[in-house]
């Protein structure tokens, strides 16, 4: 599921909850509401460095990336680039021991929010991974660190810890 798929779903539901709450009072409000258009896509846009494999850390950058929905709700694009130890969290068969719930955290992510994981090309040359290995809405890129300038001159905000 694309980010462009999720996002009109959630500003629909958003919308309807919206109009439900306002048709009790506002009945002529409530029938004109409309979902604003944006061809820049969300408001808000962030990317997530994930470069660490502790369980500790990992569990940080999800707990993140959690609240940020929570609070921006559909007014955010999340992009998550791995590299280094990071990358085995995007993995089939990682090499390094990886939590199976923050796993599944970025798959129901991805496929709930749609959030996007995007993989250092170069670590995994190293590691001597192929898109294959990855999971499979992973996206692959030939440098983390170029995919992270990249989206920062499209306007996205750097976290990393």
């Amino acid at each position: 599921m694309s980010q462009s798929d999720v996002l009109p779903r959630r500003q629909l539901l958003t919308a309807v909850a919206a109009a439900a709450t306002a048709g009790a009072t506002l009945p002529v409000q409530a029938a004109a509401l409309k979902v604003p258009a944006s061809s820049d896509g969300p408001p808000h846009k962030i990317v997530y460095q994930l470069n660490h494999h502790e369980p500790e850390y990992q569990e940080a950058v999800l707990n993140s990336i959690g609240a940020m929905l929570k609070k921006y709700v559909d007014d955010v694009s999340i992009v998550v680039v791995a590299w280094g130890p990071g990358l085995h969290l995007l993995a089939k068969k990682p090499k390094r021991p990886v939590s199976k719930i923050h796993q599944q955290r970025v798959r129901d992510m991805n496929q709930s929010y749609g959030i996007e994981f995007i993989a250092c090309g170069n670590t995994m040359h190293t590691i001597g991974w192929e898109q294959a290995d990855m999971l499979d809405f992973v996206r692959v890129e030939d440098v983390g660190a170029a995919a992270v300038m990249e989206l920062q001159e499209k306007g996205y905000a750097y976290i990393a810890w």
